[in-house]
């Protein structure tokens, strides 16, 4: 690769992030005003408008299959969990029990960019704290107005005892509200691993 190659890849990489945050930021613009406050009036929210059907509950749009590790795993048994799953987090369990949630984002910011030994640290020392849950019947509307508190893209679903029932993202949620949109589109388009 020429000096010149690396250079163009360098501002072709800067110019996707720009786009992938210029669409997450529609996208949560549009989940913002879901649902819409106009709802009452028979407006149509973007998902109708696309043909989809507007959610009602958290079950009616999270991702039902858990993928779990207990809190005394190693960080880099989670990662292979993510590696093997497609996906971008796992559960943290403590006996049966969401205890937390581990993100790739955690595994870099927290494990790898501290220096730390993904073999010798545990989940539960990257665990994001504060843990926020919903629960399946809560409403999706719920969801997103605690992913915005809490500024966090993926709530764990739990039952009243605190068991996994599945995790609802920012993208589920996206898929539902409108299906056209560019994070429905990413989120539904199948991993590049």
């Amino acid at each position: 690769m020429r000096p010149e190659d690396s250079t163009s890849g360098a501002r072709n990489g800067d110019e996707v992030e720009r786009r992938l945050e210029d669409m997450e930021r529609e996208s949560r613009e549009r989940l913002e005003d879901w649902p819409h406050e106009d709802a009452a009036a028979g407006t149509a929210s973007p998902g109708e408008q696309a043909g989809g059907v507007e959610p009602q509950t958290v079950a009616d749009v999270m991702t039902r299959e858990v993928v779990a590790v207990p809190v005394a795993a190693s960080v880099a048994d989670a990662a292979r969990a993510m590696r093997d799953h497609d996906i971008g987090d796992v559960l943290a369990l403590d006996e049966g029990l969401v205890w937390g949630i581990v993100t790739d984002r955690d595994l870099v910011v927290r494990v790898l960019a501290e220096g730390m030994d993904p073999d010798a640290t545990t989940v539960a020392d990257v665990c994001s704290g504060d843990l926020v849950t919903v629960r399946p019947g809560d409403d999706a509307g719920r969801a997103v107005e605690l992913m915005r508190s809490a500024a966090v893209r993926r709530l764990p679903v739990v039952d009243d005892q605190g068991r996994p029932q599945g995790v609802v993202s920012l993208g589920d949620l996206a898929l539902a509200s409108d299906p056209r949109s560019a994070l429905a589109d990413i989120s539904a388009a199948p991993p590049n691993t």
